[in-house]
């Protein structure tokens, strides 16, 4: 079996192609558009969801080659084993990365099993191992990642560009984001708010610039 490369990709304003029409290509749609794909999907038919989706192209007809075009990224969710070996082969000819869904050896990706709040994105894997303890493990750590981390990396988030601003030292730059991003802040926006937090980053802040521990 393959070991993956683990890596994010900025597809904002990309086209991402996704062959199918069911409910299983409706959700990859609808994954692709939220990192901010310009989504192309394919199908003969296409189920209510994805009828109603807005902000993709539809081509309602059969798979052909050509509809690869320009893509950086393929999805094929398919009831044809022959369409998603075929859209497989041409991605592959093409040098576009390709998923067929639940066909690892039809992948040159595959997608992990993720939490998102906010900017703060967790995925776990098994390489296609056991997609089912990927689901566990993910549905574990919902319950350790609260909404609360949202707020706490859009705090980190505004304070790291006024430090990269107004901090010049390099080393105590990095000594007050990795102070800031102590999990005590994030205790503070749970119990008190993002308020009382970011005063609490400001007086920090104060104390590592006046030479303070």
């Amino acid at each position: 079996m393959a070991r993956y490369y683990p890596i994010f990709l900025n597809i904002q304003d990309k086209k991402c192609v996704v062959v199918g029409g069911g409910n299983v290509a409706w959700r990859k749609v609808c994954s692709l558009k939220e990192a901010g794909a310009k989504v192309t999907v394919v199908s003969p038919d296409f189920c209510p969801e994805l009828e109603g989706e807005p902000g993709v192209e539809r081509i309602r007809q059969k798979y052909d080659t050509g509809i690869l075009k320009g893509a950086v990224l393929v999805v094929a969710s398919t009831d044809d084993s022959a369409v998603n070996k075929k859209v497989f082969s041409d991605a592959v000819e093409s040098g576009i990365l390709v998923n067929v869904v639940d066909k690892p050896d039809l992948c040159s990706f595959i997608v992990p099993a993720s939490i998102q709040r906010g900017d703060l994105c967790i995925s776990i894997s098994t390489g296609g191992a056991s997609p089912a303890l990927a689901r566990n493990i993910r549905e574990y750590l919902e319950g350790q990642f609260g909404e609360e981390f949202d707020e706490f990396t859009k705090l980190l988030s505004e304070m790291r560009k006024k430090m990269l601003l107004e901090v010049k030292d390099d080393s105590i730059r990095r000594d007050i984001l990795q102070r800031i991003a102590g999990f005590d802040i994030l205790e503070i926006i749970k119990q008190k708010g993002v308020a009382v937090a970011k005063k609490r980053i400001l007086e920090i802040v104060s104390e590592k610039m006046s030479g303070g521990k």
